[in-house]
């Protein structure tokens, strides 16, 4: 009897046989994805992030744009119509048109707007300024918080920074010095009384401002009539129906003048408020965004790596019975794009969510009105397929190294990880050329960098150099990552081998897989480079500000003279006013050199406390004394000096002889051009009294300022016949301008480089969770070996601790050097600072995050028996 062929093991190579081998492939890769949804959350957590960061931003943006358009925009929504005068003739409405306009069929209302204002009487440089607003309605800018509105003559409502500052309240009363429409040159004083306190709009909170209606406000205008009327229509009434009405009116009383829709004002507010500053912001805020994904993109390469890797012996299985190596391919690809569109909609669910609630979360945590944002659908759909595309990106190199092997090698493999030491020589190659390339960027720019002061020179190619030569740097990084690491953990980890045996496992188990390790530690070191970059270019910019706040505000309060200058006796009685600190008087005089002038002072650095953030190119401040002298940078130039050498002033005689004791990398407190020693000062022909006087509030705070403030001026007017001859700056506003906007900007730039840091946790976490299945069999040995549960969780969060450590050092190593280089390159006299603080708490805090992020990993490994961790995996 003849034994039937047995079938043969090759699959159908017809056509017809090409769809159903398609679709079992995809359907075992799908259902095996679907079985452990566990899995697909962690190999997707990275891209969820990602998502979530990408459209919180977005959210983010919408929010800031909004709430700016709502804070600074001048025109509010229920404002229709705007009609403004013609710019050539430049004649206002007068109440006539106004009145004409109210009464035309289809305005609900009118309100002529009118600026006015002037120095409050006897205050000393303290200026409120007046705005026609109706108080209430869709015309009204402002909105009453405290008292009544005015509704009569001579009557205003603050707002709040008047209030606080100025000390009004309502049934107050305050005088201003307001210019004369008919006769600019001639002042006249008119006494208001407050009615209320008003809150008004972001732009109008920073000046102390008063408001009262358009007919109260109008006698007092800085021009005669309205130099714009807002107009609001009927309900149901047409915007070109009513815009004819109100031409036909405007060309009757005010010929030329302009008409525009609200909304048209409106969009030209809005380009203005979100351009500008706002807009280069945003932009930055993308080049942020864009490494987030990055390495996003890089964490879930190695976390698809490791899952395919685990799952070798099922894709031997497909590859023994016939499945083309492209059918594998194009199934692990498939599955990246479903963990991508999953992550992606859950991230952007998230982040939809957060930026809804951000509003009420601000008002009720720290009191801020923020708007509210709208539902970008399509950034929503962007933002989904951008994360499919990167997943999909992500999934093609470790899903061709997966499909590509042998069956009996991945039979053999059976869900083990090959720990390959040693690198391609092609990837070899190509990191030391990137390398190469990185650091000869570098060296050439360092010997090129400009000077303290120089601003002849190309600071756009600088910066671009700068950036080039560290994305050169981090790429180098990536392709020799798996080379560095046994080096710097041969240094890193000498410490956790003294803590004994769980210590010695940690480190064998990185430097056994030094390709997991530095796919791991290179996001790591992209978070830390990115962190301490920002870290040292704020300090920098820091020290910057600083110095430029003791150059052009050296003290709280400069108190210029009159012509007769400030005796020594009137000097000692600002010094032992209770409610100043560090008084100093000060002389100037302008001293010609060839066919330039440059101010001399007898300012002495040591009575400032600013004086320590004043930085010198050569030489000492301290070495100032007779017949010395401090030169400023401009100055030095022109004379080629430095410290140390000598020059000649033009004085009374032969001249004055004087040494350079320092030179400056730009100006001299006050914006001196040399400062000299008093008895230096009188041999060029200074006058005996003061020019004026530089004094510090004796306490901290906007209330100690206040009372130094007004014990100034209370100085002035007992020592001064005309107290309006002399001037008093409070020059304390622009520094804390100056520190307010380092603050924000440290913020702002933790904040976006944070992103990248909680990318790089995630990938932590997420590779110690694959890492300890894939380990089961080793994690089983130990055990059955003797080690015990917290040793091992003790191992694998040393483990964990170490990718902090390896990330840590090399992102320093490229962070901070760059930051310097990219600081100088953009600010020549920025000062080089290394806040070590800083980075020493980066350091051991991003440590000790990646060592907690393998806790609930590491708890999940130890719950298995020796026996049950010694048996089969798959």
């Amino acid at each position: 009897m003849t034994r039937p062929t047995p079938p043969t093991t090759t699959p159908p190579t017809t056509p017809s046989a090409t769809p159903s081998w398609r679709a079992s492939v995809l359907g075992s890769q799908l259902a095996e994805l679907l079985r452990r949804p566990g899995r697909l959350l962690t190999t997707g957590l990275s891209v969820l992030v990602a998502a979530f960061v990408v459209f919180a931003t977005v959210m983010a943006q919408q929010i800031t744009v909004h709430t700016t358009l709502d804070r600074f925009r001048g025109t509010p929504e229920g404002v229709g119509l705007v009609a403004t005068p013609d710019e050539d003739t430049g004649t206002n409405f007068d109440a006539a048109a106004l009145k004409r306009i109210r009464a035309l069929p289809g305005v609900a209302e009118a309100t002529g707007r009118v600026d006015a204002g002037g120095s409050i009487a006897g205050r000393f440089d303290r200026y409120l300024n007046l705005e026609s607003d109706p108080g209430g309605g869709p015309l009204s800018r402002v909105r009453l918080v405290e008292g009544d509105y005015p509704d009569g003559a001579r009557e205003i409502a603050v707002n709040r920074r008047a209030a606080e500052e100025l000390e009004l309240s309502p049934g107050s009363r305050t005088t201003l010095l307001l210019t004369d429409p008919q006769n600019p040159e001639r002042l006249r004083k008119v006494t208001f009384t407050v009615t209320g306190v008003v809150k008004s709009t972001a732009t109008a909170e920073q000046q102390a401002g008063g408001y009262a209606t358009d007919a109260h406000l109008l006698p007092y205008g800085q021009s005669q009539g309205y130099p714009r009327v807002d107009i609001r229509a009927e309900d149901g009434v047409l915007a070109a129906e009513l815009s004819e009405r109100v031409r036909a009116v405007l060309d009757r009383t005010s010929p030329g003048a302009v008409l525009r829709s609200g909304s048209a004002v409106r969009a030209q507010e809005e380009r203005e408020a979100v351009g500008g500053d706002l807009a280069e912001i945003f932009r930055l805020i993308s080049v942020f965004l864009a490494v987030a994904v990055g390495a996003a993109a890089l964490v879930a390469t190695s976390t698809f790596r490791i899952v395919f890797a685990q799952r070798l012996r099922q894709l031997a299985l497909l590859r023994a019975i016939g499945a083309p190596q492209g059918r594998l391919v194009t199934a692990l690809a498939v599955e990246g794009a479903l963990v991508g569109a999953v992550s992606g909609s859950i991230g952007v669910l998230l982040a939809l969510g957060a930026g809804h609630l951000a509003p009420s979360a601000a008002r009720l945590l720290a009191g801020r009105e923020l708007s509210a944002p709208g539902s970008p659908l399509s950034y929503a759909v962007l933002v989904v397929v951008g994360a499919v595309l990167v997943t999909v990106g992500a999934v093609l190199a470790p899903a061709l190294s997966a499909a590509g092997v042998s069956p009996l090698q991945a039979l053999r493999a059976a869900g083990t990880v090959p720990g390959e030491r040693r690198i391609h020589p092609a990837r070899l190659t190509v990191g030391i050329l990137l390398g190469a390339l990185a650091a000869g960027l570098a060296v050439l720019l360092a010997l090129d960098l400009p000077q303290p002061g120089q601003q002849d020179y190309d600071r756009d190619f600088g910066m671009m150099a700068t950036v080039a030569s560290a994305g050169l740097a981090f790429l180098a990084l990536i392709a020799l990552g798996p080379v560095l690491v046994r080096p710097v953990l041969s240094v890193a980890g000498w410490p956790m081998r003294r803590l004994g045996t769980t210590g010695r496992l940690a480190v064998g188990g990185v430097g056994g897989a030094p390709r997991r390790a530095a796919a791991v530690s290179v996001v790591v070191a992209l978070g830390v480079a990115l962190v301490s970059g920002a870290l040292v270019s704020v300090a920098c910019l820091n020290g910057y500000v600083e110095r430029d706040a003791a150059v052009t505000a050296p003290a709280d309060f400069n108190v210029s003279a009159d012509a007769k200058g400030w005796d020594a006796a009137t000097v000692r009685q600002f010094a032992v006013s209770r409610e100043l600190a560090h008084v100093t008087g000060y002389r100037t005089l302008t001293v010609t050199l060839g066919d330039r002038e440059f101010d001399a002072y007898d300012l002495d650095p040591d009575a400032l406390p600013t004086a320590k953030d004043i930085d010198t190119v050569t030489g000492s401040l301290g070495a100032l004394g007779p017949g010395s002298a401090v030169l400023g940078s401009d100055l030095a130039e022109t004379l080629g000096v430095r410290a140390g050498d000598t020059f000649t002033l033009p004085a009374r005689g032969n001249g004055l002889r004087l040494t350079v004791a320092a030179t400056l990398p730009g100006d001299g407190p006050l914006q001196a051009d040399v400062l000299v020693a008093p008895a230096d000062l009188d041999r060029l022909g200074a006058p005996a009294h003061a020019t004026g006087v530089l004094a510090d509030a004796a306490g901290a705070g906007l209330a100690a300022r206040g009372e130094a403030h007004r014990a100034l001026e209370t100085l002035i007017r007992t020592h001064v016949p005309d107290p309006d001859e002399a001037g008093l700056q409070v020059l304390a506003e622009s520094r804390d301008n100056g520190r307010e906007m380092v603050d924000t900007l440290l913020t702002t730039a933790l904040g976006l480089v944070a992103l990248t840091v909680l990318i790089a946790v995630v990938g932590v976490t997420t590779t110690t969770s694959l890492t300890a299945i894939e380990r089961t069999r080793e994690f089983g040995l130990l055990r059955a070996l003797g080690l015990g549960g917290g040793a091992l969780r003790r191992t694998i969060t040393l483990e964990a601790g170490l990718y902090g450590v390896l990330g840590g050092v090399l992102g320093l190593a490229l962070g901070v050097p760059y930051a310097w280089l990219l600081v100088r390159n953009t600010l020549s006299e920025a000062p080089l600072r290394l806040p070590a603080t800083h980075l020493l708490l980066l350091f051991t805090g991003l440590t000790t995050l990646t060592a907690l992020a393998a806790l609930l990993p590491a708890r999940h490994t130890t719950h298995a028996t020796p026996m049950t961790a010694l048996g089969d995996t798959e």
